[in-house]
C-alpha cells in the first residue's frame, strides 16, 4: 500500500521544477545610463573663447567620468548622482557651491535636492551658507527620513549633527561673481544680463539594477533678495525620480519651473499619458516657454534613454551609457 505522502511525491515528480527560459538565462545585466548638466542660457560660440570652451568641456567630462565610474563598477544611481554633483559644487565655473552667485546682500546662499526613484524618498535644503557640499546635506536629510526639506540655520545645524564638512562662508565667493553683482547694481540689470546662463548643476542616472535617481544643486539667481528660493531644491519642480517613469533635473528661470511643476510633469506625462521621454520633456519645456521662462532639463527614462530638452541657445550637458555612449555638448545643434 502506497502511503499518501509517497503518492504526493510521486505525483509531483511528474512535473519538473520551473526553470528560467533560455532567453531569461541568457539575458545580459541591465545597462546603466547617466546624464548631467551645468546650466542653460545664452551660450553662443561667438561669446566664448576656444580656451573657455575647452575648460568647460573638460569640467563636464570629468564630472561625467566620475558618475560613469560609479555606475560601471555596479554602484547605485544615488551614488553616481552625488559623485557628479560633488565635483561640480567644487568647480568655480558653475553656479553651485564654490563659485555660487551673490545675493543682493553680497552672500552666497545654496540650495540642493536629491531623490531616489526606487522609493521616492527625497531630501532638500535651501539657504545654506557654510556647507561645502549641499548635495550631501540633501541626501542626509533624505536618509534621516524625518523631513524632506530643511532651510537656513536649521539645515546647517543638521549638517553639523551629521558630521558633514563645514567651511567658512569665504570658501564660496569668486571675484568673477562679485563683479557680476556689482555690475547688476550699478547698471540696474536683470540677473541674466550679467550672468548669461543659469549655472545650476544636476545629474540623473539609471543603475544596472534599473533604479533611478536625480539631484540638483545651485547658488540661485544673481542679486536674489528676501531669502528667495528657486526650483532647484523644490521636489517636483527642479528634481524628480520615479522608477516607474523617469528621473529629471532642471536648470532655468526657477519661478516658471515651479509654476509648471517641470520635473514631476515630465514623469507624469510618461507614466499616465504614455508619452516617450523626449516627447514629454519637449512638451513641458514648451509649456515653460509659453509662460515666459527659459531653461532646460536632463532626463533618463526607466529604460535608460538619456535626453536633453532646452529652449535657450545652449546648455552645458553630457551623457554616457554602458553601451559606450560618451558625449559632451554646450551649444544648441550639437
Amino acid at each position: 500500500m502506497i502511503k499518501p505522502a509517497a503518492a504526493l511525491l510521486a505525483f509531483l515528480a511528474l512535473f519538473p521544477a520551473a526553470s528560467p527560459s533560455a532567453q531569461e538565462a541568457a539575458a545580459p545585466p541591465r545597462g546603466w545610463s547617466l546624464a548631467i548638466h551645468g546650466g542653460a542660457g545664452t551660450l553662443k560660440r561667438e561669446n566664448m573663447s576656444a580656451e573657455q570652451e575647452a575648460e568647460y568641456r573638460a569640467a563636464m567630462q570629468a564630472a561625467l567620468d566620475a558618475g560613469a565610474k560609479v555606475l560601471s563598477e555596479g554602484g547605485s544611481a544615488m551614488d553616481a548622482v552625488e559623485a557628479v554633483i560633488v565635483l561640480l559644487e567644487d568647480d568655480p565655473k558653475f553656479n553651485a557651491g564654490r563659485g555660487a552667485v551673490f545675493t543682493w546682500d553680497g552672500k552666497n546662499e545654496l540650495d540642493s535636492s536629491i531623490m531616489d526613484g526606487s522609493t521616492r524618498a527625497a531630501g532638500a535644503v535651501a539657504g545654506v551658507t557654510t556647507v561645502r557640499h549641499p548635495i550631501r546635506l540633501a541626501r542626509a536629510v533624505m536618509e534621516d527620513g524625518r523631513h524632506v526639506f530643511l532651510s537656513g540655520k536649521g539645515a546647517e545645524q543638521f549638517a553639523t549633527e551629521k558630521a558633514l564638512e563645514i567651511v567658512p562662508p569665504e570658501w564660496f565667493p569668486t571675484e568673477h561673481r562679485r563683479k557680476q553683482l556689482e555690475k547688476m547694481k550699478a547698471e540696474n540689470l536683470a540677473a541674466l544680463d550679467v550672468e548669461f546662463k543659469f549655472g545650476t548643476v544636476g545629474a540623473v542616472a539609471r543603475d544596472s539594477a534599473g533604479h533611478l535617481a536625480a539631484g540638483t544643486s545651485t547658488g540661485g539667481m544673481t542679486g536674489k533678495r528676501w531669502g528667495r528660493i528657486g526650483d532647484s531644491p523644490v521636489i517636483g519642480a527642479g528634481t524628480w525620480a520615479d522608477d516607474r517613469a523617469c528621473a529629471v533635473s532642471a536648470t532655468g528661470s526657477g519661478e516658471y519651473f515651479i509654476r509648471a511643476g517641470v520635473a514631476h510633469a515630465i514623469c507624469a506625462r510618461m507614466l499616465l499619458a504614455g508619452e516617450g521621454v523626449q516627447q514629454a520633456a519637449d512638451a513641458v519645456i514648451a509649456d515653460v516657454g509659453e509662460l515666459g521662462g527659459d531653461g532646460g532639463v536632463i532626463v533618463v527614462s526607466k529604460d535608460g534613454e538619456a535626453v536633453f530638452s532646452f529652449n535657450t541657445p545652449g546648455m552645458y550637458r553630457a551623457r554616457a551609457t554602458s553601451e559606450g555612449m560618451n558625449e559632451v555638448a554646450i551649444f544648441a545643434g550639437e
